[in-house]
């Protein structure tokens, strides 16, 4: 692959993964957390790169409360 098509494919992607995040109410969090990813290592955009990470970060924290929560089992409720 030459430099120019190289970099055309890192563009495209960097603008496919620009408009999972923009849209994140309709995917799931692994392709959203793929696209954070992509985001914050592709970007030359400090913000948006600051942005991505602590995207992937409240990720982070949702899916281990949601593990720690699930294994504490259920609460409340007659057993």
């Amino acid at each position: 692959m030459t430099a120019a098509r190289s970099d055309q494919w890192r563009r495209d992607r960097l603008a496919e993964a620009r408009g999972v995040l923009a849209d994140v109410a309709h995917h799931p969090d692994t392709l959203i957390i793929l696209a954070a990813r992509v985001v914050s290592q592709h970007t030359d955009e400090a913000d948006e790169c600051a942005e991505a990470i602590d995207l992937l970060r409240l990720l982070d924290r949702l899916h281990r409360h949601l593990a720690t929560a699930a294994a504490s089992g259920p609460t409340g409720g007659a057993a």
